[in-house]
């Protein structure tokens, strides 16, 4: 059964739709498309409308975000290897000589090595508000927040757990594109998981000041979708705390 987000979002007050990440064979059932400027991120407005973008290999306006979603090295550093420099190494250094993000360009290099990309299992990747109808093809789920609603989401996915030494829930260095798949490779698919996302400056600005991310597998949502009026969504602190927020004339 799929999931009902309807009682998170209605409690929660989260208004943004709900985005998914999709790796499908025919990307016509998410039409109308969105072209996206260099950073897929661009599109933030395109999604909030209902429109999608659609990747393919080798096929995306950000050469960045190609390789996050598909595995591409930029074009720019195959083309800069030589005999003795591979291309994720031309790639690991120019774009941290550029943006300074590693103290050194070899453990930028060594990141690179340890997180990889996402890539695309069928033909296209589509990444914009959820269908129901292809729910089958859905690998995670973003919801776009602000700090309140992202402090609940994170109450809920921690309401299973009671280790303290693994964590349902992650922050973690990367670019936006890679934090809404790449970094989910690292985590048994069937295991509830979510990452704290949009925190990569290069595509803040393609959203508004006060919103985060939080990007979760399909387990993390339907257990996200399943809080019960026992829960925490139900409870004082919360209610308190959205009453908080209202305007004295609301």
């Amino acid at each position: 059964m799929i999931p009902d987000a309807k009682n998170l979002l209605e409690l929660s007050g989260i208004e943004t739709p709900l985005i998914g990440f999709y790796d499908v064979i025919d990307p016509e059932p998410f039409e109308p498309f969105a072209k996206p400027e260099r950073c897929i991120f661009s599109c933030y407005k395109n999604w909030l409308k209902g429109e999608s973008l659609i990747i393919s290999e080798g096929n995306c306006s950000c050469p960045g975000g190609g390789y996050w979603v598909g595995g591409v090295m930029p074009g720019w550093a195959v083309k800069s290897m030589g005999t003795d420099r591979e291309s994720r190494e031309i790639f690991a250094r120019s774009l941290n000589q550029r943006e300074g993000f590693k103290s050194s360009d070899e453990l930028m290099s060594k990141w690179l090595d340890n997180q990889k990309p996402y890539n695309i299992e069928k033909k296209y990747v589509v990444i914009g508000p959820l269908k129901d109808e292809q729910y089958d093809f859905l690998k995670t789920i973003t919801f776009y927040v602000n700090p309140d609603q992202l402090s609940l989401l994170l109450l809920g996915a921690e309401y299973n757990n009671s280790y303290v030494t693994e964590y349902p829930a992650i922050t973690s260095f990367g670019s936006g594109c890679g934090q809404i798949a790449a970094l989910f490779k690292n985590f048994d698919p069937a295991i509830p998981k979510a990452v704290i996302g949009a925190t990569d400056i290069a595509m803040r600005e393609h959203l508004p000041p006060d919103i985060l991310a939080l990007t979760v597998n399909k387990p993390m949502f339907k257990q996200l979708c399943e809080l019960d009026e026992e829960s925490f969504l139900y409870k004082s602190f919360w209610r308190k705390l959205r009453k908080s927020r209202r305007k004295p004339d609301a």
